[in-house]
This record gives C-alpha cells, structure tokens and sequence, in this order.
C-alpha cells in the first residue's frame, strides 16, 4: 500500500479557491490520502460555501482554459465530509469515523502557522505517514502527490519535498522548482528558477536544484512524520511569512529537503494572503526581522538596514505608505504582537 497521506489546505475567506483546488485535489491518482481543510474563522461564509459545494449544490469555478482539465467536467457529488471545531478536532475526533472531507473550524485567524498545526494534529492523531501541506489557491496535476511520495521514500531522511510550481496565470512559467536560496547578510529569498519557461529536469540539475534550496517553499510541502515528530510543529510566532525557513533551520543536520520535479502545482500565488497589501508586508517585513533575530542575530543590524533600504526604494517609487511601514519596522522592537 502507499503511505498513508493526509492533504491539509487553509481557508481564510477563500472558498471559491479552496473548491477549485478540492476539484483537482480529488482526482490525485494516489490511493491512500484523505483531505483536511481548516478554515481560520473566515466571515465570507466559506465553511458553508464548501459544504454546498460537496453536497453538490454549488459550482466551482472554472479554471483558466489551459488547466480546465485539472477541474473539469465536475466531480461527481456529494462528497462525503465531516465537520469539527478545533476543540473537537484536537481532543474530541473519533477514529471510527471517515469521510473524504474534513472540515475544521479553527476558530480564529491563527495565521499561515496556526491554521495549518490545527491540520497537522489531526492528520498526526489520525496516523498519517505524511501531510502534504497545500495552498488553497492552486490547482494539482494528477500525479502530484504520487511524484512527491516516491521522491520521499528513496531516501528516509528526506523530511520535506517540494514540487513543481507554475503560475496558474501562465502555466508555461515557473514560479519556482521546489524551493528557494537564501542569502543571510542580505536577508533575501529568492525562489529556484522563477520566472523561467518550464523545461524537463534532469537528475543531475534535480541534484544540483536540491544542494541550492534553503528552504522548500509552503504552497506545496509533503512534510514526513519522522520530521514533524522530530522538529515539531511549524512555529506559530510568524503568522506570515519566513515559517518555511524557520523550519528548515530547525531541522539543518536532521533532515535533507527534496525537490520532486514531476510534480506539477498551479499556484495563482499570494491569493490567499493578499499578497502585496500592507497586510501582509506588515508580516513580512516584521517576520524578516524576528528570523534574522533568532537565527542570524550578529546580522541583525544589517537586516534593519536593508528595511529602510526597501522602504526608500518604496518610497521613490511613489509606494509612500509600504516605505513608511517598513521604517516602522526597521526600528521596532522584533518582539511584537503576532496576531493582526
């Protein structure tokens, strides 16, 4: 049999993603997995919406043409689902029971982090052998998970495997292959291969992409449960953003990450979080500054440095409000509030 797999997807007022990924998510060509969507306390009315949608009673929506055979013609309704509070999901769930949709309400907005540990308990609770943590706004070639799977098993410490992501937008182009490099004094990421036309990977260029990744990133990580038993949980101070490099640093010496290029994900990329906004570059400056704290600390100067750099390059480019945002956070205290 193949491992035992356990798909964790977010939802935060992101229904008609989370459906079109559930329609691509369902026609995997793995026979062993089951799916957990947890919804941080969404006000859109989501958990409602997707329960139509499982019932039957309600569409998704149609992908771009070039991936409408990843979701279409619509699965075959109602799906079966069961439905936990957080409290429940955590203390509460029955092992008897089985559905192929798992809904938990997490109760509250616990950030990328928070959200997914809920997922990740239960799939722990429930005995998976992996978890497969994906964005709710992508959509998933067939043998996706398959790909991830065989990458993990040739080698027993691999703890955590990326895929192929293409922009949902333009599926020719990359937005990255597995993961990202990582340059401290800088304190920049910079994703493998973005931006690129896709070609066919090679097993040496895989090779030589897996020496290059610091971290894999979070749209799409099969995570073992040897790694999750080892590392623990992902660590909820971020809420957004640098929890994959957090990750990876926690594990350096314990686990190698993977890259599986035959697994192909469509990522319309920053849907969830709203990339961009002042939301979510809020975190992202103040979670660039908590990394270096705990991480690179004799680089910490420098990463304060390099805020006010982006912000006045913010700044010239007309950007006033993200350029005064990130001064404000190049001299704060890193020890600030996580929750929004």
């Amino acid at each position: 049999m193949n491992p035992k797999v356990h798909i964790v997807l977010l939802n935060w007022n992101g229904w008609e993603d989370t459906v079109e990924c559930l329609e691509s998510v369902f026609r995997l060509d793995y026979d062993n997995f089951e799916v957990v969507v947890c919804d941080n306390d969404s006000k859109d009315g989501s958990l409602e919406k997707i329960k139509a949608w499982a019932d039957g009673k309600l569409a998704a929506p149609l992908s771009s043409p070039s991936l409408a055979a990843l979701t279409f013609p619509p699965l075959l309704k109602p799906v079966s689902y069961i439905e936990y509070s957080r409290l429940a999901s955590e203390h509460e769930a029955l092992r008897g029971q089985s559905a192929q949709l798992t809904l938990i309400q997490t109760g509250s907005n616990l950030g990328f982090a928070g959200g997914n540990n809920v997922g990740i308990r239960y799939a722990l609770d429930q005995g998976a052998d992996y978890v497969w943590l994906l964005n709710n706004d992508t959509v998933v070639d067939s043998d996706a998970l398959a790909k991830l799977v065989e990458r993990a098993s040739v080698d027993n410490n691999v703890g955590i495997v990326g895929s192929t992501l293409r922009f949902y937008g333009d599926p020719e182009r990359l937005q990255a292959l597995g993961g990202a490099t990582f340059i401290p004094w800088r304190c920049r990421a910079r994703p493998i291969g973005i931006g690129a036309l896709y070609r066919e990977i090679s097993p040496a260029q895989q090779h030589e992409i897996e020496q290059q990744t610091a971290y894999v990133i979070g749209a799409s990580m099969l995570v073992s449960r040897s790694f999750l038993e080892t590392v623990g949980l992902i660590c909820e101070d971020y809420f957004l953003y640098y929890e994959e490099l957090d990750w990876a640093c926690r594990a350096s010496g314990k686990f190698k990450l993977a890259y599986a290029p035959g697994s192909y994900v469509f990522h319309k990329v920053g849907a969830a979080a709203g990339n961009g906004s002042l939301f979510s570059l809020g975190f992202m400056f103040r979670s660039r500054l908590r990394f270096m704290k705990t991480f690179f600390p004799h680089l910490l100067i420098a990463t304060r440095f390099w805020l006010l750099v982006d912000g006045a390059k913010a700044a010239v480019k007309g950007r006033l409000r993200e350029g005064l945002l990130a001064f404000s956070v190049a001299f704060s205290s890193v020890d600030f509030v996580k929750q929004p």
